[in-house]
């Protein structure tokens, strides 16, 4: 393809997402029982992962199956104090038992409260770990899903209160298919799963989230597994769901060059301005961390004005603010973050 051509080159971005302003990322899965990630400090200020001590010193929690595996990291030593020699697989009974308590009602009342005009939803990160009884179950973890289908509660409680839905999904990586440890930003290239089986495993799961729950919004993380026809999942989920827009992470270095489209970029922990081309969407977590981090204090978050101060920014710079929540395993979501959203709200 030419520069600046591809299938949707001439699609016009939805209104309801270029005014939306607000939306929430919520991070929720198996990771959410440890909960633990190191507190941000010069080895992990700035961009994500743009050095290599920032994957020792990571700190996102739900890399927490990464972060356990690199010798000598902190994760891993908190991991031998506080689990022993436990296999990160065991926290998918654990958050399946604890995720029991979770009521999709009142997290839909909070984000709703906050502002937000969209919710998404981890569907599936990088531990492989399935939100939804899916019928295209995990080849290399026996029971890596839940039998209840929290994705479709949550978009349920979330479209009651006029919100839209979106989905997370990690194409780009999945730990159960190999790739671990992760040390920096070559590794994590690596790491991509490249076998035909993959490809057919995100074909599917892909179809099944669209057939499903009919999301307003694809949010991809990392990339589209090579050898994958993103455009093709692009033109069948327009048919279905024809304002839906998809993100810039199913081909990065693409939509940069104008050979791959979307709908929105997604700048993370930094923001774009006014002159963009293209709309964007910043995305970061409160804190440090987008998943739960019982590390994280009052003092390590964002005071709350300083949070109104970040959506002000984006929306007058053109852009909306992904949100991330990081919720416990049981589905409650830390009194230190809810305080934020209501403030936003207020």
């Amino acid at each position: 393809m030419n520069a600046a051509s591809h299938p949707f080159v001439d699609r016009p971005l939805p209104h309801w997402f270029g005014d939306a302003g607000l939306g929430i990322l919520v991070h929720w899965g198996p990771s959410s029982v440890p909960g633990w990630a190191p507190l941000a400090g010069p080895a992990t200020d700035g961009e994500p992962g743009l050095s290599d001590e920032w994957w020792v010193t990571n700190p996102y929690a739900e890399w927490y199956e990464n972060s356990i595996a690199i010798a000598g990291s902190p994760s891993a030593e908190h991991h031998r104090a506080a689990w022993g020699d436990a296999p990160y697989e065991r926290f998918g009974a654990d958050f399946a038992r604890e995720s029991a308590a979770w009521r999709a009602d009142e997290w839909a009342d909070a984000f709703a409260g906050a502002g937000a005009r969209y919710v998404v939803i981890t569907t599936k990160h990088h531990d492989g770990y399935l939100l939804w009884p899916s019928a295209h179950p995990n080849p290399h973890r026996a029971g890596w899903q839940v039998e209840r289908d929290l994705v479709g509660e949550l978009a349920a409680a979330v479209r009651a209160r006029g919100m839209r839905f979106g989905t997370y999904y990690s194409g780009g990586l999945d730990w159960t298919f190999g790739g671990l440890p992760i040390r920096g930003l070559r590794d994590m290239i690596a790491a991509i799963p490249r076998d035909d089986a993959y490809v057919r495993y995100v074909d599917a799961h892909w179809a099944e989230i669209i057939d499903r729950y009919e999301p307003d919004i694809l949010w991809n993380d990392i990339a589209h597994p090579p050898g994958g026809d993103y455009n093709r999942l692009f033109a069948e989920y327009y048919e279905r769901v024809p304002d839906g827009v998809v993100n810039d992470r199913f081909d990065f270095l693409g939509t940069r060059a104008g050979t791959a489209h979307c709908d929105f970029l997604t700048p993370e922990y930094s923001t774009l301005d006014a002159t963009s081309p293209k709309k964007w969407e910043t995305v970061r977590g409160i804190a440090h961390s987008f998943g739960f981090n019982r590390a994280e204090t009052d003092a390590d978050l964002p005071s709350a004005d300083e949070v109104v101060g970040m959506l002000a920014a984006a929306v007058a710079a053109g852009g909306n603010l992904l949100l991330g929540v990081g919720p416990r395993a049981d589905g409650s979501i830390p009194e230190i973050q809810l305080d934020r959203l209501a403030v936003l709200g207020n």
